[in-house]
């Protein structure tokens, strides 16, 4: 699929607790720890989404994530691409994941301001009442559909995807 880019200064934020602060290392910069730190953060939030992905790894460096696994469907696939993505400080996201079942890739959509998720199934399917499919084709990262923000990166599943 390649590299995705995102807005680094929106997302979900994923805030350092206590116990993830690191401890200093002379043969590492700060910078270095800081994406260690973050990287172990991003990888905990896409395992606790609960999105199916066998050996997901995930390493950060200077605003990019590279994510690696066995996704069973697309819609997995793209699932940990958006929710990597749409994490504050992530700038783009290089997707080497495989699928088990491949199917044709979905359209990704960034949200501007004034959008809802009923104006862009109006833009993408002609009708406004199919926004329940682009809200389940976001979920879990999506708990309400009036929840979505200015450059977020939505996953915009092909008619007749299940």
């Amino acid at each position: 699929m390649g590299i995705f880019n995102f807005l680094k200064s929106v997302g979900q934020k994923l805030t350092p607790g206590k116990e993830d602060e690191p401890a200093k290392r002379a043969e590492l910069s700060d910078q270095e720890l800081a994406d260690l730190t973050f990287q172990n953060r991003l990888t905990r939030y896409a395992i606790e989404l609960g999105i199916p992905v066998e050996g997901l790894k995930v390493r950060f460096k200077s605003g990019k994530a590279t994510v690696e696994g066995v996704a069973e469907s697309q819609a997995q696939r793209e699932n940990v691409i958006i929710a990597i993505g749409n994490t504050e400080g992530v700038e783009a996201v290089d997707d080497r994941m495989t699928v088990v079942h491949p199917a044709p890739e979905a359209v990704f959509y960034t949200v501007k301001s004034g959008d809802t998720l009923s104006k862009i199934a109006k833009e993408h399917y002609g009708n406004a009442s199919r926004y329940p499919a682009i809200f389940e084709a976001n979920r879990p990262m999506l708990s309400n559909p009036d929840k979505i923000y200015p450059g977020q990166v939505l996953r915009i599943p092909r008619e007749g995807e299940k």
